[in-house]
This record gives C-alpha cells, sequence and structure tokens, in this order.
C-alpha cells in the first residue's frame, strides 16, 4: 500500500529552506482539509497530510512507499519524526537536487525576457527599458513571493529585494504582460500526462477548467514550444529527477506564449486532468 501525503505548504517550505520550518496555520489547514486530492492521483492509496499522521493507529510497516504533492526537507523531517521509516522517504542529496532544480533560475533558458537581478541598481536600469515589471522570488509559487513594480520601487519593494537577495541569492524579474490564458504541461516521470487550463489572478492560482486535451490544443496551438520545452527538460531536468512535474505558461494577448515557471511536484492541472480522464 501506498501512503500518499498532501502537503500544499510545499512552496513555502521549498522557500525557508529549513527543516524545522513551521508553516502558517492556514496552510495547515488546507492540507488537513483536502488531502481527499490525492485520492484522484492515487485511488488505492491511504492519502492524508502529515499533520494527521500522529491519530493513525496502525503501523508504517503496511505501506511500501510514500508519495507526496512535492517533496521537501521539512516534510522528510516531519514523517521521521512520526514514525516512518527513512529506507522510504528521499535521501538529503535527493531533496537538495530538487530544491537546486526549483529555484527560479534554472528556468530562465526558456524564459528569455526574464532576468536574475542580484541588487537594487539592477532593477532601477530596468525601468529604462519599460515601466512595468514583476519581481519573483527564486523559490515562490502559486502567486506567492510576487512585487508588481510601476515605474519605481517603493521603500516596501527595495526591503522585500534586499531580504530576497539575502536569502535566495537573487530576484528574478519579468516583464509585465497582458495575459489572455494560463496553461500547462503536466508530466510524470518523464512522461508527458497532458494539458491544463486554468485561472489566476494577480498571479494566484483560481480553478482549472474543464477543458479537454484537444480543446486546449484546438484553442491555444503551442508550434514548436512544447518541443523546446520537452528538449530543454531532457537535457536539464529529468537526468536529475523523476517524479512529477509541470511547466506553467502564459498566453498573451498578442498571440505570443511565455514560460512562467516550473514546479517540481503535482498539480492542481494534474488532479483535473485526471478527473476529466475518469469522467470521459
Amino acid at each position: 500500500m501506498q501512503l500518499c501525503i498532501f502537503n500544499p505548504e510545499h512552496d513555502l517550505c521549498m522557500a525557508s529552506g529549513r527543516a524545522l520550518y513551521i508553516p502558517p496555520r492556514s496552510a495547515v489547514q488546507f492540507a488537513q482539509r483536502d488531502a481527499h486530492l490525492m485520492q484522484v492521483l492515487y485511488p488505492d492509496a491511504h492519502c492524508t497530510s502529515v499533520y494527521d499522521l500522529p491519530t493513525f493507529n496502525f503501523q508504517f510497516s503496511i505501506f511500501n512507499s510514500v508519495v507526496a504533492w512535492g517533496w521537501n526537507a521539512v516534510l522528510k523531517h516531519q514523517l521521521l519524526r512520526a514514525g516512518v521509516p527513512a529506507s522510504l522517504l528521499p535521501s538529503d542529496d535527493c531533496l537538495a537536487t530538487i530544491r537546486r532544480l526549483q529555484h527560479r533560475t534554472t528556468v530562465l533558458p526558456l524564459q528569455p525576457d526574464c532576468r536574475a537581478i542580484y541588487n537594487i541598481e539592477e532593477v532601477e536600469a530596468l525601468f529604462t527599458e519599460r515601466p512595468h515589471w514583476v519581481l519573483k522570488a527564486p523559490w515562490s509559487g502559486a502567486g506567492r513571493g510576487l512585487r508588481w513594480l510601476h515605474g519605481k520601487l517603493s521603500d516596501i519593494d527595495r526591503n522585500w529585494l534586499a531580504k530576497t537577495i539575502r536569502n535566495q541569492r537573487c530576484a528574478i524579474a519579468e516583464p509585465r504582460r497582458e495575459v489572455v490564458a494560463d496553461l500547462a504541461l503536466e508530466y510524470m516521470d518523464g512522461t508527458f500526462l497532458g494539458y491544463s487550463l486554468f485561472r489566476t489572478g494577480s498571479g494566484v492560482y483560481k480553478e482549472n477548467l474543464p477543458w479537454s486535451d484537444d480543446r486546449i490544443a484546438a484553442a491555444y496551438p503551442l508550434g514548436d514550444t512544447r518541443g523546446r520545452i520537452e528538449q530543454w527538460l531532457a537535457d536539464t531536468i529529468f537526468p536529475h529527477y523523476r517524479g512529477p512535474l509541470g511547466v506553467d505558461l502564459m498566453v498573451c494577448a498578442d498571440g505570443s506564449i511565455h514560460v512562467a515557471e516550473l514546479n517540481l511536484r503535482h498539480t492542481m492541472g494534474m488532479v483535473a486532468h485526471e478527473k476529466l480522464r475518469v469522467m470521459s
């Protein structure tokens, strides 16, 4: 039997870089309330949150593997404390590799209009090119770790940037775009699963839309974009990582398509895609 852990706080844990990080109460409640989402992907497994493990009355020896929404040092520490055998968990080297690859600088080769920023002067120079930018923390996701810039840096922006550079080595600057659709390419163990289409607001995930792969591909032709992404994944990611992976894309009003981010974890798009597959 598989033990499946729903830990939507994964991105926060990844950003902290500390095995003893304590997620906010809202993230813990989300994990406990919606652990059933893992059941969509793993219907024959025992799905729960790590925060409910102490209430179990059975031995972890009944499990032959552990699957997580996303693997990080915080979750491994929690599972070890709960009594899960280390033999069922990824090694520290594996977790370090996942965190390294998840850093937003990894995907910059697919984002020619984006750049790593290492000081405030570099940000101020951006405004000579265009007034509107988004700054992103290198370890962040689901709309967190973003600053929206409009021609100048506020004191809050400066403090955020200094802290981000100090803790995460740099920040990522991305031009503001007129995005008309958000979609993703979903993979498992290097194999393409399908597309997902979703809504966001100010970079924050809202919901997935029940569109089939064929409908998404017809509405938003990717041209050579998917081939370029998959060649990069084969060269850069798949030699070092096996597991769930999503590449988020932005479709802009001018018809251009841009890579938004890489997620080395399960995604809501995977859940939505599997629901559609079962229903069809």
